[in-house]
């Protein structure tokens, strides 16, 4: 019955992308788990066994390089299976294995990685490369994504056909239809009432990003007394839920940078939320725009910034602007450092 089960749904393996890991350190503990799993399916048994003796290669080769591939070993490597040393040649031989193994055992093997952004270009290169393979040989084998704006074009650059192999959803703000029902549904389902107006207020704070919708609703929730909620809870609520987001949500990036990245953000912020050209950042902050040409690199590397187009900038975080202009108010940043 277990087999049978395994079997049946997708084995699915969860990584974040730290900025101080390699990919080999975090996807090869993963791929173990899947194909330990795999390697309960009788069908699948022999190619799972394979692929982690390739699993063996690829590590016994990779660690030096990688000295961070901490990882257990369930079987002897196979001279020449993913044992070349090349991040790319022997990521393909890996999960070409892995996904021969998936499909004996007539199930989908995905990979979600969470913060893709911070995965180094050569690895993400690599990375590219080895589902191409995969995609090629019809091998069942996916990858789901996530990561700031500027995944796209670090994607495309480490392949150039990279925007043809994946497709890229934007993930921004709820459609005002559903960030009401966001809000109005769960309240609801508890017997309780929100009135429009309430709603309206929450829906104009926000922007209708969904993680400030939780937020908003969580401490209107806590601050209401009775049903039902009126605009003025969620006026009473939003001291705290901005707070809430200014100790954690944004003070964490913000201690991320240094005094001369903060200042260049908070001339961004003086000139509102949206996109922005960096002439007119440059002339805000009264310096010639080459001479920033380093720190908004940093910036972007950072996650901190995107480039819809070129030339323009823009938070990746909603709502930043407004948190810089809280955390540095006034005009003494124009003259001093923070």
């Amino acid at each position: 019955m277990r087999a049978d089960s395994e079997a049946a749904g997708a084995h699915a393996i969860r990584i974040e992308a730290p900025e101080d890991r390699s990919l080999p350190a975090i996807i090869a503990p993963q791929l173990r788990q899947a194909l330990l799993r795999l390697s309960r399916v009788e069908a699948a048994r022999a190619y799972a066994v394979r692929g982690l003796r390739a699993l063996a290669g690829f590590v016994g080769k990779l660690r030096l390089k990688y000295n961070d591939i901490e990882v257990g070993l369930d079987y002897d490597p196979e001279a020449g299976l993913a044992d070349n040393g090349d991040l790319e040649t022997d990521l393909t031989a890996l999960l070409e294995q892995a996904g021969e193994a998936a499909r004996h055992a007539e199930t989908v093997l995905v990979i979600f990685i969470d913060e893709l952004q911070y995965v180094q270009e050569d690895q993400l290169a690599a990375l590219i490369s080895a589902l191409h393979r995969c995609a090629q040989m019809q091998l069942p084998v996916t990858v789901v994504g996530a990561g700031l704006p500027q995944l796209i074009g670090k994607m495309g650059k480490a392949k150039s056909y990279a925007e043809r192999l994946f497709d890229f959803p934007d993930i921004g703000a709820l459609r005002p239809e559903d960030a009401k029902e966001a809000i109005v549904k769960p309240a609801k389902n508890e017997g309780v009432e929100i009135l429009d107006d309430a709603v309206e207020t929450i829906l104009a704070k926000t922007k209708g990003y969904p993680y400030f919708l939780q937020e908003w609703g969580k401490h209107t929730w806590d601050v209401a007394d009775a049903s039902p909620i009126t605009a003025k809870d969620v006026e009473d609520a939003s001291n705290q839920a901005i707070a809430a987001l200014d100790e954690s949500f944004f003070r964490v990036r913000f201690d991320r940078l240094t005094p001369t990245e903060k200042r260049y953000l908070r001339g961004m912020a003086d000139l509102g939320p949206g996109s922005h050209r960096s002439g007119d950042i440059a002339e805000c902050l009264g310096r010639k725009v080459q001479s920033f040409g380093p720190i908004r690199s940093n910036l972007i590397s950072k996650g901190m910034i995107w480039s819809p187009t070129h030339g323009d900038t823009a938070f990746t975080v909603p709502l930043f602007d407004e948190f810089m202009r809280r955390i540095m108010p006034g005009d003494e940043w124009k003259t001093t450092t923070v």
